[in-house]
């Protein structure tokens, strides 16, 4: 059986798969990247599944970045199909745009450094939440926020301060306003880089030490559920033994 064909969109050379590429390809996917801000989007009728990662360009800067429209249509179009997506950071606040949901400047700063975020009880039903500890750790590096989910949104993690951290839309699109697929090699290049956000981070949350700890606990949560969706996408690719369950009703915006 060949693997599930999943189309990589990396709005960033800053924001590669990382450790994220490992684990989806041990668990069968076939990856395919596209880089939008050199090429156009490949037909979503190639792939079975979507994962848009993050960047250090606005959500809403289409004027700067114009293909963050493509994305959004590729997104949407990737909801109607009940195509697996998997949206973080920006990705998941292009979702969230794409679907009918609000993304503003985040009203309490930025978002950066490690954190937790707990799981609501509807989680314990998700195909991709259902296993993860009640409150995972994460990494956060955000500007922006998802302020208004899309329309029959499920939330899935919250926080207290950015309380929209991870929903579903329809069947099998979920959304990540944090990260899972950076190293502390990465992060660690993004502090030095930007001295301004990181100055957002609680003292001592960016030093190397404190990242190589968190990633390393990242891994145990994270991997098993980049296995899940490779597996939820091969379902509902016909790969896998299983009908994919029947269709929910979503407003597109």
């Amino acid at each position: 059986m060949s693997g599930v064909r999943v189309l990589v969109v990396q709005p960033s050379d800053l924001d590669p798969l990382g450790p994220l590429e490992e684990w989806l390809r041990g668990a069968g996917a076939e990856l395919v990247l596209a880089q939008p801000g050199r090429e156009p989007l490949p037909p979503l009728a190639n792939h079975q599944a979507v994962v848009c990662l993050g960047g250090e360009m606005s959500v809403m800067d289409d004027e700067g970045h114009p293909w963050l429209v493509e994305v959004r249509r590729l997104l949407a179009e990737a909801v109607s199909a009940r195509k697996p997506v998997l949206g973080i950071c920006l990705g998941a606040q292009l979702l969230a745009l794409a679907t009918g949901g609000q993304v503003r400047p985040a009203a309490h700063g930025p978002e950066v450094g490690p954190s937790l975020v707990a799981k609501r009880d509807v989680a314990a039903d998700d195909p991709l939440f259902a296993d993860l500890p009640f409150t995972p750790d994460v990494l956060q590096f955000h500007g922006d926020e998802i302020h208004v989910l899309p329309p029959s949104a499920v939330l899935l993690a919250s926080s207290p301060r950015y309380p929209n951290q991870a929903f579903r839309v329809g069947d099998c699109a979920y959304a990540l306003q944090f990260h899972i697929e950076t190293s502390a090699e990465l992060v660690a290049r993004w502090r030095d880089a930007q001295p301004a956000a990181a100055a957002a981070a609680r003292p001592g949350d960016l030093d190397d030490e404190r990242l190589t700890v968190v990633h390393e606990d990242m891994a145990e949560v994270w991997k098993p559920f980049a296995e899940r969706f490779v597996r939820l996408a091969s379902r509902y690719a016909g790969l896998l033994p299983g009908d994919p369950p029947p269709p929910r009703s979503l407003p597109l915006a």
